[in-house]
């Protein structure tokens, strides 16, 4: 599975999900082999779902970060675990997103690695920006997780599917398997107790002010 998954950072496919696509889910019947016991199919399978996921553990931990790789290992493994709950209200995919996203949070919050993302700095917008804007970016990315760490993980996990990840309020309530009025709130939630955190610190709030991308 360790080539599967250094296999999946360079794959050339979509990063996540088509949400614009209809009800049909294509890795439905992949899916339904796996499920079955079937090898092949569980390494299609897995070739198929790691990029998004790659993808969503990078967004939360940050492209720098030195567990990438073994997160995205234990979210594959929690993605088969939790495949037979699978009940189908929202696509395959986006299931596995889910399971990126959880599992992206947990380890942060279990390895508190916040002092090391203070330090990194992105080369690649060094080189393109300049180190001082890339340096703010950088400041930006990690003050964001850092007060992830801080919400409940159901508001932590709205606030990145909708906020990080580009997920409707629909979108979420069928990920998350709530009605759309409690994932509207856990999202608004989640923006209020970030606003408060900033607006409480001279520091966060000069942070987020600044030019650039967080």
């Amino acid at each position: 599975m360790l080539r599967l998954l250094k296999g999946s950072a360079a794959h050339d496919a979509k990063d996540l999900p088509d949400r614009s696509a209809g009800p049909s889910d294509e890795l439905l019947p992949l899916t339904r082999a796996v499920l079955s016991g079937n090898p092949v199919a569980t390494g299609t399978f897995l070739a198929n779902v790691l990029p998004a996921m790659l993808k969503v553990v990078r967004r939360v931990l940050g492209n720098q970060h030195p567990d990438v790789e073994d997160v995205l290992q234990e979210a594959a493994v929690g993605l088969l675990r939790a495949l037979p709950s699978f009940r189908q209200g929202c696509t395959v995919l986006h299931f596995a997103c889910r399971i990126a996203v959880l599992t992206s949070l947990a380890a942060r919050r279990r390895k508190r690695f916040e002092a090391s993302l203070y330090g990194a700095v992105d080369q690649e917008a060094a080189h393109s920006v300049g180190p001082a804007q890339a340096l703010a970016s950088s400041r930006r990315r990690a003050l964001l997780r850092e007060l992830l760490d801080s919400l409940s993980y159901v508001q932590a996990e709205a606030l990145v599917l909708h906020c990080v990840l580009g997920h409707s309020i629909n979108e979420i309530a069928r990920m998350t398997e709530v009605p759309a009025n409690t994932a509207r709130s856990r999202v608004r939630l989640a923006k209020e107790a970030l606003r408060t955190r900033v607006l409480g610190d001279p520091l966060f709030g000069e942070l987020l002010g600044e030019d650039g991308d967080a």
